[in-house]
């Protein structure tokens, strides 16, 4: 592996490489996939989309975010087969556009993957309350959930990947298992009170159609199809996380690619068919009526209860925050393979020795991650003790509502900050995938894999963060006053800017560190084959 911190490598107690070999491909796509959160993702966007999005069609614009996602990767994966770096956006930006997009875009993609931790850790704790409160009759304060879920994250990713890849597996296994017997449960059942309702959820053209007011006679108001499609985008974020792993698989020229492929396709099937039966075993009326209600996961909840059981429901809600919790240490382990990655490029032997350096025996950037673990908890408490969130009462006076603090700004904020951040990196990618193959010619290019697919999925990336911009206030919902909302645009212009200050200021006083900006990598799958131990 070529790297700019060799000079520090002498040290006794500290490696400057990650653990080669760690992991399979199994273990990558478990890991993108998890960082997904399908029953999360389920849960929690299905009945937003259906009750002020596209209704019914929500199930199509799941499809149809398969479609150009898809795109995207065929584009993304075209570099992961020539470059393996655990910067993954960072790295690939900056061989296609060059070292100043390539920092300012490594730096918000770090952002996003930092706060999206953040994010998760805030949906963990709102849904381990509510199932202490529901299941075992036993309020355990949010915030206590909060900082333990946050110790465990940092305990586990202080040792070797394979270990979180083996508590990711099992998560998402069970998570997977559990949706899958709710769908075929409405397949066996022969539907709900409208049948399977296919031609009205999974058809493309339902994808574009806002859900009208007072669809089936209830007091919908009128959807935005911009909506359902921007829930479905982000019910994907964390896929592209499959590069993030390339120094650490044993393979990663053909694992990488086939990961995210998998990852990408598997997904979107998934969520369409899951969508599309949760809405189908409700009836059209119901699923409508649940999800603009003030209880709207029980969109599934009800469904689980009626067809599996009240056990399998408890079970449920267990694997919500299970998966939530999987989710965020996902996210943790991106967030800190960034910082890495950033760090050892610093021209600096401290940060080198540090935020750089992985632990010698188990190759974790054990640092980073204790850097990622602390910066998690400082949000989490600055949301704890200076948000509130108001809830109007029966008589429309707003009143406090703290329960609802690690749902509506912890986990909702954060989540639209860190999705419009990384859709836009996303879309710089893709304009770095054209650079690389068809203006720098680094190497030969298909025409569709590498100029056209990245062209449409770069053009939809904008479209679909242009749809958060013009819908944010609705996106926030109950969030949309407080000040975090408010400075979201300057947060994710800043840190882009940040990171292109720096790369300008590195080109003209640090030439020679400017020029290895985003070059880590690893040259060549033989060596790593030679290198991964035996299994």
């Amino acid at each position: 592996m070529t790297t700019d911190s060799e000079a520090v490598e002498s040290s006794p107690t500290r490696s400057s490489g990650l653990k080669k070999g760690s992991i399979g491909m199994v273990a990558v796509i478990f890991m993108a996939v998890a960082n997904a959160a399908p029953i999360t993702a389920m849960t929690g966007n299905v009945p937003i989309a259906v009750g002020f999005g596209n209704g019914l069609g929500a199930p199509a614009g799941f499809l149809f975010a398969t479609i150009i996602l898809t795109l995207f990767a065929l584009g993304y994966v075209a570099m992961a087969r020539h470059i393996t770096t655990t910067g993954a956006f960072y790295g690939f930006i900056s061989h296609g556009l060059g070292q100043v997009w390539g920092m300012a875009s490594g730096v918000l993609a770090t952002f996003a993957y930092v706060v999206f931790e953040g994010s998760l850790i805030g949906g963990c704790a709102y849904f381990a309350n509510d199932a202490f409160n529901t299941i075992f009759g036993v309020n355990v304060p949010w915030l206590v959930i909060a900082i333990v879920a946050i110790v465990a994250i940092a305990a586990l990713c202080y040792f070797d990947i394979s270990l979180t890849a083996a508590i990711l597996g099992v998560t998402l296994t069970a998570e997977v298992l559990i949706l899958f017997a709710l769908a075929f449960s409405v397949i066996f059942s022969g539907g709900g009170p409208d049948g399977l309702m296919l031609s009205q959820t999974v058809l493309l053209n339902n994808a574009f159609q806002g859900l009208p007011a007072g669809a089936f006679g209830t007091a919908a108001a009128a959807g935005s199809m911009a909506i359902g499609l921007f829930f479905a985008f982000w019910s994907w974020v964390g896929f592209e996380t499959t590069a993030v792993y390339g120094e650490e698989s044993r393979n990663p020229k053909k694992i990488i690619p086939r990961a995210t492929i998998i990852a990408v396709v598997g997904l979107g099937l998934f969520y369409t068919f899951i969508s599309a039966m949760v809405i189908a075993g409700n009836g059209a009326k119901t699923s409508v009526e649940t999800s603009i209600s003030a209880s709207p996961l029980d969109l599934f909840f009800n469904l689980v209860q009626s067809n599996l059981g009240g056990v399998l429901l408890d079970v449920y809600k267990g694997l919500l925050v299970i998966g939530s919790f999987a989710c965020a240490l996902a996210f943790h382990n991106a967030a800190s393979r960034y910082l890495f990655a950033l760090g050892r490029e610093i021209p600096s032997h401290k940060v080198k020795r540090t935020i750089g350096s992985t632990h010698p025996k188990h190759g974790s950037p054990y640092i980073a991650s204790t850097i990622q673990s602390v910066i998690t908890l400082v949000i989490v408490l600055a949301f704890a003790f200076f948000t509130a969130v108001q809830v109007p009462d029966a008589n429309g006076t707003p009143v406090d509502t703290p329960a609802l603090v690690p749902y509506v700004n912890i986990y909702g904020l954060l989540a639209l900050i860190g999705t419009a951040a990384i859709l836009l990196v996303q879309a710089i990618c893709s304009a770095a995938v054209i650079w690389y193959f068809w203006v720098r010619k680094t190497h030969r290019g298909n025409v569709i894999t590498t100029l056209i697919c990245p062209l449409i999925g770069g053009v939809a990336m904008l479209y679909v963060v242009w749809l958060l911009w013009d819908n944010r206030e609705f996106a926030a919902g109950l969030a949309a006053k407080s000040d975090v909302f408010k400075v979201a645009p300057y947060l994710i212009l800043g840190a882009f800017l940040v990171g292109l200050i720096y790369a300008v200021w590195l080109r003209s006083a640090k030439p020679d560190i400017y020029a290895e900006i985003g070059r880590t990598v690893m040259e060549d799958t033989h060596e790593r084959a030679e290198e991964a131990p035996a299994q």
